[in-house]
């Protein structure tokens, strides 16, 4: 039987039951995190719960956990649902109460949930590269934090879907933020440029390690806003999330990048995130 973890406890999920008037499933009102798996280990696992606890508190969600508990149960989940390479997905809502605009009153507790999912590394995808659409960035001012409310992202991600793309790269009257699900880069004469983790972005894990790789290798790396005009003229393009790791695009709105191939900076991160992952499985 599978296994879940709700609020304090690992329970068979078949016996999980989640009120109807619950805030998350009533506003969206909570947040959320995915946390790779590699070989059986959490990748970048305090990062990830670090901003799991700071977009909850942005909120004004208190998370009643410690960090090191909530990991805990975490890991344990992953040990008893014995999944190797996947992902795990968590979140809190601000629990169940009488519909109301208005936020309840401090006896209403907030309600954890986390599952695991089976999910192998794309490796197709990451060797051959991937297309995307440029689509107006219709989200609210405060994408910092990794709410549940992702309708607009989804739109986005459909628009892709339905062109055949796997990603919709956002822009803002022209200067684009990030992916409908990623965080968006070009590379022009050797630098690498992404847009500065303001409130129109989330700053991405993956995207943090990929600054530190940048800074520990000498690749140029600044976090500047871009226009879709210079999208277009970029000799590389990737995006990158937990799940797509690098991901080389080649084409945008029909524009071919590094003649349909991953372009050789995207290819150099590719193995050095790759080398990443393989330092925590030793």
């Amino acid at each position: 039987m599978v296994k879940i973890i709700y609020n304090d406890q690992i329970m068979d999920k078949n016996k999980v039951q989640i009120d109807i008037e619950d805030r998350g499933y009533q506003f969206g009102d909570g947040v959320y995190e995915v946390i790779r798996i590699y070989d059986g280990q959490l990748f970048t696992a305090e990062e990830h719960v670090t901003r799991f606890f700071s977009s909850a508190e942005k909120i004004k969600i208190v998370v009643p956990f410690q960090k090191e508990q909530l990991l805990r149960l975490i890991k344990q989940l992953i040990n008893e649902n014995k999944v190797n390479n996947g992902s795990i997905y968590m979140q809190i809502t601000r629990g169940a109460s009488p519909r109301n605009h208005v936020f309840p009153s401090a006896e209403t507790k907030p309600v954890l949930t986390a599952y695991t999912k089976v999910v192998e590394r794309p490796e197709s995808a990451l060797e051959n590269g991937v297309e995307a659409i440029v689509a107006d960035d219709i989200r609210w001012l405060r994408c910092d934090i990794k709410s549940l409310n992702l309708l607009p992202n989804l739109l986005a991600k459909q628009q892709a879907t339905e062109k055949g793309c796997y990603e919709s790269i956002l822009h803002r009257d022209g200067t684009v933020t990030e992916g409908s699900s990623s965080n968006a880069y070009i590379i022009k004469d050797g630098k690498v440029k992404t847009h500065p983790a303001t409130n129109l972005i989330l700053n991405g894990i993956t995207r943090q390690v990929i600054a530190r790789l940048c800074d520990e290798n000498q690749i140029p790396f600044y976090e500047e806003v871009f226009t879709v005009d210079e999208l277009l003229a970029a000799d590389e393009v990737f995006i990158s999330s937990t799940t797509s790791e690098v991901m080389p695009v080649i084409r945008v709105d029909g524009k071919l990048f590094s003649d349909g191939k991953p372009g050789q900076i995207t290819r150099k991160l590719q193995s050095l995130f790759l080398e990443e992952i393989k330092k925590m499985e030793k």
